[in-house]
């Protein structure tokens, strides 16, 4: 089953993105997160199927959140992930240095 998802990218934070299920909207989200996020700006339009990949978390997990409580929150990647994307580019000769 396909969830059409809309995806939000936050003006005050580079790489926070909002999803919701498009036919919802920004209805659920709680006002103090929106106040946080700054004035959601449309990233882009999916559909989700659990199957689907996704760069930092699982299709699962997103659609499970889109239920309750009605929207997922991706925060930018913490310093474990950087220091993780810069030990798998110094192995990889394929990312080039």
């Amino acid at each position: 089953m396909k969830t059409l998802v809309e995806v939000f990218r936050s003006p005050k934070e580079a790489g926070m993105y909002l999803y919701v299920k498009r036919a919802e909207g920004l209805e659920r989200v709680p006002e103090d997160l929106l106040k946080r996020f700054g004035k959601p700006q449309s990233a882009m339009i999916l559909a989700l199927t659990p199957e689907r990949k996704l760069a930092r978390t699982s299709a699962e997990r997103v659609l499970a959140c889109l239920d309750e409580p009605g929207y997922y929150l991706q925060l930018p990647p913490g310093p474990e992930a950087d220091a993780e994307a810069a030990n798998i580019h110094g192995h990889n000769s394929k990312l080039g240095h």
